[in-house]
């Protein structure tokens, strides 16, 4: 197939914003074209835990039976400090259960959903600069095998991930004096690949018997193998000085039993994330940044499928014809903001109280003999409150968000110039 030289919504990205954004333009009749660097199938470092929040994304693309097809967990198993809980999913406004799915297989077939409503698809292009028409992007061009090609666009969907490499080209910024998350995964056989349970560590320790600011996870895939990895906190002023590698077979080793591991885990890699909406420069007249790449990831547990499926969704609806006279560099940090904002703003201060050192080894413990607490902790730490849902831990979470996000220095999605960037990404 020829590389298509101009369409109304390019989306560069085939992850799973930017297949959900394609998806969704083209579902409301755009014009689409889906670009991605690799060819796929691919892989992606990620935990491939899809939170009920998730589920219920793939539920709305009609992959519902799909998922649940590929295995159901029915909670958090958390671990640590001598303690050991079970805690069921919440339910609520959202689906009772959760799911897993190797990002080889579920980014695949998200992306076969915007194809089969119409994108059409560009393999092994990498989106290295853009062509402008004053303020506005006018085209993208690509790295391909056969040299340079351009595809020319009235609207522009980045969605190329953490580093988004056409990010940095429009002007976004990471700023990290927030707290970001560094964390590895791998892939091994285990005996307990069907359990019912997702499992997390909280009690994190590195080689040295250190208590680390993160946790460690398995994650059943149903197919015979886990999903094993680790991931700290971080941040500029506190930076991760763990070697991941090492950390993760060390994780590995301590579970090995426990969770029948066959054989050396395989298939190590490594993720930076930027968290919590700390990442400036998100949209322009005619384009957004969605997903990781708008730092769409929760800071408290990493989680970022959610968001990316959501704010593809989300940036769809915004896509309108060109006279509309739409201005997303004003209409999508705004929509962001509400949307996320406050919850965001909340999770980045706990995440930073979390990188203090000594504060886990005394907080950990109190946490992990409450029941209670860490049913409303499971909730809150993986976003599961939606504006639908009215009882008194959601009042009292999105409360507790909006008076942190008045307060915030930096808050999240903040405009390019609020301050002089501490670092870029």
């Amino acid at each position: 197939m020829s590389t298509p030289t101009r369409t109304d919504v390019l989306v560069v990205g085939a992850g799973p914003a930017g297949s959900a954004a394609a998806a969704w333009a083209a579902d409301a009749g755009h014009d689409v074209v889906l670009a991605d660097a690799a060819v796929f199938p691919r892989d992606k470092a990620c935990g491939d835990g899809l939170t009920p929040r998730a589920i219920a994304e793939l539920e709305h693309l009609g992959l519902g039976d799909w998922v649940r097809g590929r295995g159901q967990n029915r909670g958090l198993r958390a671990a640590g400090f001598g303690q050991l809980l079970t805690l069921p999913w919440p339910g609520g406004s959202l689906p009772a259960h959760g799911g897993a799915v190797a990002r080889t297989e579920l980014d695949a077939r998200i992306r076969s959903v915007a194809l089969e409503r119409g994108a059409q698809p560009v393999e092994g292009a990498r989106a290295v600069d853009v062509e402008r028409d004053g303020d506005r992007v006018s085209g993208v061009v690509f790295d391909t095998a056969e040299g340079p090609r351009t595809i020319a666009c009235r609207r522009l969907v980045v969605a190329d991930g953490a580093r988004s490499t056409l990010g940095r080209v429009l002007g976004r910024v990471w700023h990290r004096d927030t707290a970001y998350g560094v964390a590895a995964r791998a892939y091994v056989r285990s005996g307990r690949h069907d359990d019912e349970w997702i499992s997390s560590h909280l009690e994190l320790r590195g080689t040295d018997d250190e208590v680390l600011s993160g946790y460690g996870w398995v994650f059943p895939l149903h197919d015979g193998h886990v999903n094993i990895g680790v991931g700290t906190l971080a941040t500029e002023a506190r930076p991760a000085n763990v070697r991941l590698r090492s950390l993760i077979a060390h994780y590995a080793a301590q579970r090995r039993e426990d969770w029948q591991l066959e054989g050396e885990v395989r298939d190590v890699a490594s993720a930076l994330l930027p968290m919590g909406g700390a990442v400036s420069g998100v949209a322009g007249p005619n384009w957004a940044l969605v997903g990781d790449a708008a730092g769409l990831v929760n800071p408290l547990n990493g989680e970022g499928i959610d968001y990316g499926l959501e704010s593809g969704r989300t940036i769809a609806g915004l896509l309108g014809d060109e006279g509309d006279g739409g201005d997303l560099s004003l209409a999508w940090p705004a929509t962001l903001r509400r949307q996320y904002g406050s919850a965001f703003s909340i999770a980045r201060r706990l995440a930073g109280l979390l990188t203090v050192p000594r504060l886990l080894p005394l907080a950990g413990p109190v946490g992990m003999r409450s029941r209670m607490l860490m049913t409303v902790a499971l909730r809150v730490m993986g976003n599961l409150v939606t504006e639908e849902d009215a009882d008194l831990v959601a009042r009292a979470w999105r409360g507790a968000g909006r008076a942190s996000l008045r307060a915030d220095e930096l808050p999240p999605f903040p405009a390019a110039d609020l301050r002089t960037p501490l670092a870029a990404s």
